[in-house]
């Protein structure tokens, strides 16, 4: 049945889907209700129509939740950042390990019924976890604001004191932003303008040092800007400036110059540190990162004779995890600045700017085969290529973090046809959203042997 745009109707909310919606059925359409949780009843209104499902909003709760809780957050519904925020955290806790297991029930790995799927590990005190922000920049009502867009949209929605935003960062962009109203400082417009676009804040956890990156379609003079910021802020310890003339959604271009400061600040994890330059990727809460490493090294069980590559390797901080436990470490990025830190990070590991599936393929071209491989793609998962040649290599222990169920549970499908899959063990990285990371312990099937 093709329900009716406008069409009103009452549900029985099923479950919560994986972007954290209701999901309910209406005479054999399934119909996706953000806002709604499981076991409640609402009256609908449809917003869109498709063949086989539909999209509405509530209009009335007619059977509450009894897990449903008051949002912290003053623009929860206008902002979009989190999705699940109105559910109890023990409740998120159980839809994140809930999500890994719809998303296998759709992609259907084999052997995926028997998967040990473990509960998943949160935090004590989910709030004010981000240390690092991407905050879009417009001038707005006479003076620059900062925050993100309203989903599906262009418009910005103003942050101010965001919830689950680490509180120093939130006050250095809140300053920022008075500062370029000030300063009268260009600011980007699609339609007419260049100037700044996007501000990325990042604090490191162990150390408390901040960096600070201006990304802009076009070069601006910041060195008032930036006096007032260190003066105010000496924990700022880099100010850099990324020129991104492109007309799309990417945020960064590929210039980028350290305006003041440090080249990078320095962050912990385990029992290590390492340095972080403006643009290399690193976990956005650093207190769950601990857990997630903790839980991959646990997973992989290396031995001093491993051969490990460490893909998708970012600065090295996994791999740095696995110095002294393991024979060899390789790892790749395609983030030059990545690299060059993790030269730094892991200063006896081989480490080469590229793709995953462009230098793996390389290096077992010239006679390398690893004997452990860890894998952290991004939310796109693996690529066909690397995954023909992990099958076609067989490393005898593997372990995937993912920050996507839906492309795990997709590469599963060619993983378990040479790997038993252990175990898929969640960690909550991301309080208040539908996200979740996962690491899965994957070993060699006994029956087979690699090319």
């Amino acid at each position: 049945m093709t329900l009716k745009i406008k069409q009103k109707i009452p549900l029985k909310i099923k479950k919560i889907g994986i972007n954290g919606e209701g999901v309910g059925n209406f005479k054999g359409t399934t119909v996706f209700v953000p806002g709604a949780l499981k076991g409640e009843d609402v009256y609908a209104e449809i917003v869109t129509s498709e063949r086989n499902y539909a999209t509405a909003k509530v209009l009335k709760l007619n059977k509450k939740s009894s897990h449903r809780v008051v949002p912290m957050c003053d623009i929860y519904k206008q902002c979009g950042g989190c999705q699940i925020m109105h559910l109890a955290y023990p409740q998120q806790l159980l839809f994140k390990q809930d999500v890994l297991r719809q998303a296998l029930q759709k992609f259907k790995p084999e052997g995926y019924e028997t998967y040990e799927v473990r509960k998943t590990i949160g935090m004590k005190k989910p709030e004010h976890y981000r240390a690092k922000l991407q905050f879009q920049t417009r001038f707005l009502g006479e003076k620059v604001r900062a925050g993100l867009f309203a989903e599906n949209s262009h418009k910005l929605v103003e942050i101010k004191n965001c919830l689950v935003q680490d509180e120093t960062t939130q006050a250095i962009i809140n300053e920022v932003t008075e500062l370029l109203t000030f300063h009268r400082i260009p600011i980007y417009n699609e339609r007419k303008f260049d100037g700044i676009r996007t501000v990325m804040v990042r604090r490191a956890n162990h150390t408390g040092e901040v960096q600070l990156i201006f990304i802009s379609s076009t070069q601006v003079e910041l060195t008032r800007t930036i006096d007032s910021l260190t003066e105010k802020f000496p924990e700022i310890k880099t100010i850099a400036l990324n020129i991104n003339r492109k007309k799309s959604s990417e945020i960064y271009g590929d210039e980028t110059e350290i305006l003041w400061g440090e080249r990078a600040i320095l962050e912990g994890v385990l029992d290590y540190t390492f340095e972080l330059s403006p643009r290399a990727f690193y976990q956005l809460n650093p207190e769950q990162t601990n857990v997630l490493y903790r839980e991959a090294v646990k997973a992989m069980d290396a031995s001093a004779d491993d051969d490990l590559i460490d893909a998708y390797s970012g600065t090295g901080t996994i791999g740095r995890a696995f110095v002294g436990k393991v024979k060899s470490i390789r790892g790749m990025d395609v983030i030059a600045e990545s690299i060059e830190d993790a030269k730094v990070n892991v200063p006896d590991g081989i480490y080469e700017v590229g793709t995953a599936e462009t230098v793996v393929p390389k290096w077992v071209a010239e006679g390398f085969r690893a004997t452990a491989l860890i894998v952290d793609p991004p939310r796109t998962g693996l690529d066909n290529k690397l995954l023909d040649t992990i099958i076609a290599t067989q490393p005898e222990k593997m372990v995937y973090v993912s920050c996507n169920v839906s492309t795990l549970a997709r590469d599963l499908v060619k993983l378990a046809s040479v790997y038993d899959v252990k175990y898929i063990q969640s960690v909550d990285m991301f309080p208040h959203t539908a996200r979740t990371e996962a690491v899965v312990k994957l070993v060699r099937k006994l029956s087979k042997k690699p090319n």
